[in-house]
């Protein structure tokens, strides 16, 4: 690393806090860091000029790739003309009135408005004030209770961190708040449903009975809403069983519990279609955006307000008057320009379509790689998401001892090779969301340089004795 590059990474160890960071190992220097200059396609480049293949597309939002000019000229040009004024009391831009108009149009049938943010976080708490509000507007005061799954994420604020269902965003924070609950989650594979004798559709059945024992254990009066990803995601990659989305709504049904697609990861192209909602046949009366929306070219999210909501807002704003909600930024111009700047690419360049079917290619490739690997325990994705999960003993789907760190050794041999993958929390789990540019050759290499990382762990986790050496690759 050059003496230039290490005196900027000194500089922002005395003066950033770095989220989801070992702080005191970073501030006192024992702890990497890296100054990101720029990128190109799905590569990004340090201060140094190393090129890394960015494997997971910033945090699965980069879906354009890198150095999209043209999206930066849209942003420059709305600049020079308006940059910003508030969107209160029916103030807007012309931007902002496109962009709902694009979004209303992906949606589908049965979406009505959408309300603007600048990230996940911020939208799914607009969605626990409209749930909220909802009720009181219907008579339902006690009706407030949002359900949530274990290992889903929905954010990192107080009440979206609640609805996060990971340790790390609950633990020394005195979360989940109250009123949140958490869940069975999809996840087939680690919960070993076939050791148990089911088949994904039963155990889909049995993740819907768990739901609706708790609606019934908590009084379906009060339980005003259930939030779910369509594939998880931070939570490790995971696409549910089938059956799964159609034996969770006819719980939600037979009980009035809103549907709240938390669609921030697969929105906008991300599995081979507009939304996971399409691709699962999944019905929300809300959804969250964020992520794909804009590429990450600049903040913005939107929660989508389904008809049958809306109508009860505007009966609740001619009982009480202006709805009591707004943020400084929502429908900023600058972001609503990239966002349309961003989905005009996707659609010219069938960029969906291409996580279709270079997602598909992904999927096989991993699996040829992959599938028989000894200390690989379960492949997983769908679309441009893909995972390992790691086992000590695949066969009886044994996890390692979290104190070998193997996800987190894997992701750091894999950043060796010049590939960022990401290690995911609660777990030994390697993921994979590249750019929906990504092609054929380049998913070749990801899934080389993955394969490289792997056995690189796999050969010194065998003179470690942590395995057999019959496990070794070399």
């Amino acid at each position: 690393m050059s003496q230039q590059h290490r005196d900027l990474i000194e500089r922002d160890r005395k003066v950033t806090f770095h989220a989801s960071t070992h702080l005191r190992d970073f501030a006192h220097g024992d702890a990497p860091g890296r100054v990101i200059t720029g990128g190109k396609g799905i590569h990004i480049v340090d201060k140094d000029g190393r090129e890394f293949i960015d494997g997971f597309a910033g945090l699965y939002c980069v879906n354009i790739g890198y150095g999209r000019t043209e999206v930066a000229e849209a942003i420059y040009q709305q600049a020079l003309e308006l940059s910003y004024y508030h969107t209160y009391v029916g103030h807007s831009n012309e931007p902002q009135i496109a962009l709902s108009e694009k979004i209303i149009e992906l949606a589908g049938p049965g979406m009505s408005k959408v309300y603007y943010g600048l990230g996940g976080s911020d939208a799914n708490e607009t969605q626990l004030k409209i749930v909220r509000y909802y009720n009181n507007v219907l008579g339902r005061p006690q009706k407030k209770k949002v359900i949530s799954r274990q290992r889903g994420y929905h954010g990192s604020g107080l009440a979206t961190g609640s609805l996060t269902g990971l340790k790390a965003f609950h633990d020394q924070f005195d979360l989940p708040l109250a009123g949140i609950l958490h869940t069975e989650a999809p996840y087939y594979y680690h919960r070993a449903a076939e050791q148990e004798g089911m088949s994904e559709r039963e155990f889909s059945q049995y993740c819907a009975k768990k739901l609706e024992e708790m609606i019934l254990a908590e009084g379906p009066d009060t339980v005003a809403a259930f939030i779910g990803e369509p594939v998880l995601g931070t939570g490790g990659i995971v696409p549910p069983p089938e059956g799964y989305w159609e034996a969770i709504q006819v719980v939600l049904a037979k009980y009035d519990v809103l549907l709240i697609a938390d669609e921030v990861v697969c929105g906008f192209g991300r599995i081979g279609a507009d939304f996971g909602s399409h691709f699962y046949g999944i019905k929300p009366d809300l959804i969250t955006v964020a992520k794909g929306l804009t590429s990450a070219y600049q903040p913005l999210s939107g929660v989508i307000v389904g008809e049958r909501v809306w109508n009860v807002l505007e009966q609740g704003t001619g009982q009480y008057g202006p709805i009591g909600h707004g943020w400084t930024y929502s429908g900023h111009a600058l972001g609503c320009a990239a966002a349309l700047a961003n989905l005009a690419i996707i659609e010219r360049e069938g960029l969906t379509q291409n996580a279709a079917e270079t997602g598909a290619y992904l999927q096989q490739q991993m699996q040829a790689a992959f599938g028989d690997h000894p200390i690989v325990g379960n492949v997983r994705g769908v679309g441009m998401l893909a995972a390992l999960e790691f086992s000590v003993d695949p066969a009886r789907r044994k996890h390692f001892d979290a104190a070998h760190k193997v996800g987190a050794r894997i992701a750091a041999a894999a950043l060796d090779e010049d590939l960022i993958a990401r290690a995911m929390p609660q777990g030994d789990i390697l993921g994979f969301a590249p750019p929906l540019i990504a092609t054929r050759a380049e998913v070749d290499e990801i899934v080389a340089r993955a394969e490289r990382a792997v056995n690189k762990v796999t050969d010194q986790l065998v003179r470690e004795g942590v395995i057999k050496a019959s496990m070794s690759v070399s």
